[in-house]
Parts: C-alpha cells; structure tokens; sequence
C-alpha cells in the first residue's frame, strides 16, 4: 500500500497567472490521493487574489489542504482568504491538523505557516526589546502548536505542513545573512517531537529541494521556484520493520 502525496508551495497567483497550473492539476487524480499546498498561495494576499486560488485548485478530484504564507498575510485579509479557499473546498490548517482516510492508509496531516528565528548556534533569543521577544515567541508559539497537533493524530503516517523552513539545510543556495528570516530550528523540534515521516515547506525561492531535521525526518522545500514544476509527488508506504519509506517521483511539470 502507498499513500501518493503532491505538494506546491509559492505559486503567487493573481489574476495574471490564474490558469498556469490547472492542465497539470487536471491529471492529479491519477497521479496522487492528496494535494498540500504550502503557503504563500497569493501575491499580496488579498480576498480577489484568493478567489484565483480558488479557481485553480478547488474542485480537483483529491482532497487539498494548505497553510497560509507572509504574502497571505500582507493585506490584512486573512479571514477572508480563508473564507475563500475553505469555500472551494480547500482547507487551512494553523496549528491544527486533520486525518485523511485514503486509499493507501489513514494520512494525518498537521499545519502551520511558521516564522522565523534562525538556527541553532545563530538564532534570535527572547532578550531585550518587546520586539524582539515579541518574534520569537511568534516562532515559538507556532512550533508549539505544530509539535501539539502533530502528537495527538490517530494515524497510519504523519506529515508536517508549514510554509517556513525547518531546518537551514533546505535554504542552501540562500544569503546566509537572511536565514532568520527563512525559518526556525524550533519548527524542526516540533516535527521531532512526533513519529513524522515527512515536512513539506515553501518560502526559499533559491533554496535547495532536500534536508533532514536532527531527528531524521526527511524535509521537502516544494517552493515552485526550486522544484519548478506544478507539483512534486511522494509516495509514503505505511510503516514496516525498520520504518516508512518515503520515495520521490516526478511530478506533472510546468517551467
């Protein structure tokens, strides 16, 4: 048994490129069980730009789950994005999770957009400034409810959903000197915390497609920019001896 899982993070649709995905999303139903979409869906994240999103990967023939990335979040509108896209049948997760029975298993999935923070040995600390301790406790309180929603699914195999990077290995390719911004080590706890067997993130346009968290979780940046191509498909197999495998197959292109 196999549970296919397709996933695309940063799409940026408008009106302007409403339409570039769905010929490749048409076949999705013969190549994957389940759509995750990893944030930054919109370019400016406003309730038009959100109707184009929903246009384009609502009504196609597999579930579709998503977190939110910065650029949802740039106008304000974040409620009625998610009205939107939750009206097209995609659902968003923030800290919160949801179990898919599929025909390959019972695939839990927990999302969260994430923030920033860095990594160990050159991340921000909760010192000084309101501010400052202000974004960390951000980055904090996401990891937090990502690792909690993580931990109390009843399923077959885990994945973690989140729109900042996990680890610094899936940057790579990135200015070291914006890392902070890209992601946090305290997301990358969160996944360990759990028996998870695969993070799937966007957000590092120029980062590199492979990495693993400290606990060997095997990390994907779907970003459209790295993978360059409508969406990438994994293949999970439930657990045997020794643990899940996790396999990479080509997804249905586009440049």
């Amino acid at each position: 048994m196999v549970i296919r899982i397709a996933a695309v993070g940063d799409v940026h649709l408008d009106q302007d490129v409403v339409g570039r995905f769905r010929p490749a999303l048409e076949e999705l139903p013969d190549t994957a069980d389940v759509l995750l979409l990893a944030g930054d869906l919109t370019r400016h994240g406003t309730e038009s730009e959100a109707r184009c999103v929903a246009t384009e990967f609502g009504n196609l023939g597999v579930p579709v789950v998503a977190v939110l990335g910065n650029h949802d979040h740039h106008c304000n509108e974040v409620p009625q994005v998610i009205r939107v896209l939750e009206g097209a049948g995609i659902l968003v997760l923030e800290g919160t999770n949801v179990v898919l029975d599929l025909p390959g298993g019972r695939l839990g999935i927990a999302g969260a957009k994430g923030f920033g923070g860095g990594f160990a040995g050159r991340c921000a600390s909760a010192f000084g400034e309101p501010e400052m301790k202000a974004f960390v406790q951000t980055t904090s309180d996401s990891a937090e409810q990502l690792g909690e929603a993580l931990r109390e699914m009843d399923c077959d195999l885990r994945v973690a959903l989140t729109h900042y990077a996990p680890v610094p290995d899936t940057l790579a390719g990135e200015p070291p000197e914006i890392y902070p911004f890209l992601g946090s080590y305290l997301l990358g706890q969160a996944i360990d915390s759990a028996p998870t067997e695969l993070a799937l993130h966007g957000h590092a346009h120029a980062g590199t497609e492979r990495g693993t968290t400290p606990g060997g979780v095997r990390v994907r940046n779907v970003a459209h920019p790295v993978i360059k191509q409508a969406y990438s498909v994994f293949h999970l197999h439930p657990p045997y001896a020794g643990g899940a495998k996790v396999s990479l197959t080509s997804g249905s292109g586009i440049s």
